[in-house]
């Protein structure tokens, strides 16, 4: 009865779904430069470092569904008034 075609876009829309719970509850992920530590390590010694220049040493980022949601609430905003 049920196409593979239909049961593949309810996972996809059951996945977009969860992916903006996710954006909406958690706005931050990890760099993915530096892993989420805020520091690049030498790779001669661990005891030096220096700060990640992507995240500025806060070892988070804003997540790309985050920026898009920004994105059109600003071009909403824009509209509208």
């Amino acid at each position: 009865m049920d196409s593979p075609i239909v049961l593949a876009s309810l996972a996809t829309a059951g996945y977009a779904a969860w992916y903006l719970f996710l954006c909406a509850a958690f706005p931050f992920g990890h760099c993915r430069r530096c892993h989420g530590d805020g520091r690049l390590y030498s790779p001669v010694s661990r005891r030096i470092f220096r700060l990640c220049p992507r995240c500025d040493g806060t070892g988070r980022r804003v997540r790309i569904g985050r920026r898009v949601y920004e994105y059109l609430r600003s071009e909403h905003a824009k509209g509208s008034a």
